[in-house]
């Protein structure tokens, strides 16, 4: 992917769409970022990643990572580039001044990394949950660990993990075994192996920071009874504060061989005794690990994105030079493929859910920084409310979308596509994990119907359907948002008669909460939007991908009437 290919089309929605520098100017930390200073960045991020990051994304994928003997060796190319990445500030676009950061909005960030997994996934990985972990350790731990670790992450100079996952316990985290043994000294010796750790081990920075969650011995059972601990690779220094000491007890075992992200290690981790620090309060590990996790959907959604531009830019770019048969209407006797309307489905559809997928993400984006930074707490609730219930939305439909976009979009090569050459196999197969991690999708569709959505009968997704801003939606999104409001507080009803039933429909709800965001994105490009390069995906949204809110809302409405015609009495 040319990130600067989409400079001009990101400008437009950011700027003219969201109005994004009035919105984020009206916030006290960045009412000093205008729109030149911002386009700026952007400018400068766009080459950064042309011409830091892409050129090595076929041959890290080719190379992939070398395990010997504990150590991980990247591919070639890979230590470079992102040695020059966090010394050029990158990491911490939005992290705190006084934490070594840029303190810019947070959208800034999320351009950044809706591009980075669109030039080179596999080594997008290494920085992906740096800004989690950054979240996680100003939020939840001490002034101590704060004092040794957080700048590090702020800036990216060294790296972290996430270690949630075992053998045994992988969606079910209420069935992990590592345990924490408090020391004399404050310290926690940590014992337990993981497995699925991104970056578990690399040689690209001189320190890794592993957020592990564990138990205590006075742990109870279940998620309940999990605490999440700080562990490093290197230890501090005892004399020399500062500086790196001796290697801790954490041991990589292997990295598996996987479909994709070849240029991602992905490790299994023993951790022997290791030494480690609380991080926030006993047994809370998981509100604790879950503002990293929350940070990670959004970026993995951007993912979605990313890899889906992608693999659109390669096909676009191949209709345009591929000649095969007669177009209908054509006079010449072999025409461009673009010309055939199968092709130009395909691209345009898949270019609406690129451009209301990015109004969406970017306007989360803005809505994070309204929930830290307004003043009014009515704002900030209302924002909130946007966040928790859109996350999940976001990461299930547009990784979702960027697996089966990316396909579709290899469609267009024909058995060109199928080979390495063109390299959209490579986007294919690099997309597909996203729909996996940080929760699974069913995962997300579970959290926002059951946990979010029924939590208060459907109130919370009421308001927010109701106050969407921009102007007043046409008749039939009127109608389309009313019977979504229905269905919910219908399905609340009959999931008190069939509690398994919210779980059997979650993910046509996800789905059908999705085409509605998405019609309200496409509602704001429309606005303020003309030519056919926005009118074609408008156009191909109505057509082909709208429609499938019918068939969702079908679906969910016979499931709920099977529930309520046999109600017990």
């Amino acid at each position: 992917m040319q990130a600067r290919h989409t400079l001009d089309d990101i400008q437009h929605l950011l700027t003219t769409v969201l109005q994004a520098p009035r919105r984020w100017q009206a916030l006290a930390p960045f009412a000093d970022t205008d729109g030149p200073l911002a386009a700026q960045v952007l400018d400068e991020a766009a080459r950064f990643v042309d011409s830091a990051i892409a050129p090595l994304n076929r041959s890290g994928d080719e190379e992939g990572c070398r395990f010997d003997a504990g150590q991980v060796h990247s591919p070639t190319g890979f230590r470079d580039a992102y040695r020059a990445f966090w010394q050029a500030g990158w990491p911490s676009l939005s992290c705190a001044p006084e934490h070594g950061g840029q303190g810019l909005p947070a959208v800034l960030e999320c351009v950044l990394f809706e591009w980075l997994p669109g030039a080179n996934q596999g080594w997008t990985m290494a920085p992906g949950l740096l800004h989690g972990a950054y979240e996680c350790l100003k939020h939840h731990a001490s002034d101590a660990l704060q004092a040794q670790y957080l700048e590090k992450i702020a800036t990216g100079e060294w790296l972290a993990t996430m270690c949630l996952t075992e053998a045994h316990a992988g969606s079910d985290l209420g069935l992990v075994r590592t345990k924490g043994v408090p020391q004399p000294d404050g310290s926690v010796r940590v014992s337990g192996s993981k497995i699925f750790i991104s970056g578990g081990e690399h040689d690209l920075t001189d320190n890794i920071i592993h957020l592990v969650l564990a138990r205590l011995p006075d742990a109870p059972a279940g998620p309940k009874g999990l605490s999440l601990f700080l562990v490093p690779k290197m230890l501090p220094h005892v004399h020399q504060p500062g500086a790196l000491g001796e290697r801790n007890a954490v041991v990589c075992e292997r990295i598996e061989e996987k479909m994709g992200l070849h240029g991602s290690p992905t490790c299994v981790m023993r951790f022997d005794d290791a030494t480690g620090w609380l991080v926030g309060e006993p047994h809370k590990g998981l509100a604790a690990m879950f503002v990293m996790m929350n940070a990670a959907r959004l970026h993995v959604g951007l993912q979605g994105i990313g890899l889906l531009e992608a693999a659109w830019q390669k096909a676009s770019a191949y209709a345009q030079e591929r000649r095969q048969m007669r177009a209908p209407g054509a006079t010449e006797p072999v025409s461009l493929i673009h010309d055939h309307p199968a092709i130009r489905r395909i691209l345009h559809t898949q270019r609406a859910w690129i451009d209301g997928g990015r109004v969406l993400a970017y306007h989360t984006a803005l809505q994070l920084d309204v929930a830290r930074h307004h003043p009014d707490a009515s704002e900030r609730a209302s924002a909130q409310r946007w966040c928790a219930l859109v996350t999940p939305v976001l990461k299930a439909a547009l990784t979702d979308q960027g697996f089966q976009g990316a396909s579709a979009c290899l469609q267009v090569f024909g058995g060109h596509g199928y080979v390495r050459e063109w390299g959209v196999e490579q986007i294919v197969r690099d997309a597909r994990v996203s729909m996996i991690y940080e929760g699974t999708n069913e995962i997300q569709a579970i959290d926002l119907l059951v946990r979010k959505v029924l939590a208060d009968g459907g109130q919370g997704l009421s308001t927010l359907l109701g106050t969407l801003p921009g102007a007043a939606p046409s008749a039939a999104a009127s109608a389309r948002r009313h019977a979504l409001v229905e269905i919910t507080h219908t399905l609340a009803i009959a999931a008190q008669s069939d509690p398994e039933l919210p779980y059997w429909v979650a993910d046509d709800y996800l789905r059908a909460v999705a085409l509605l965001l998405l019609e309200w994105a496409w509602g704001q490009i429309s606005a303020h939007s003309h030519g056919e390069r926005w009118s074609a995906p408008a156009q191909a949204f109505a057509q082909w991908v709208l429609p499938e809110f019918e068939m969702r809302v079908a679906i969910l409405r016979q499931r709920i009437g099977q529930v309520l015609e046999f109600k017990p009495n």
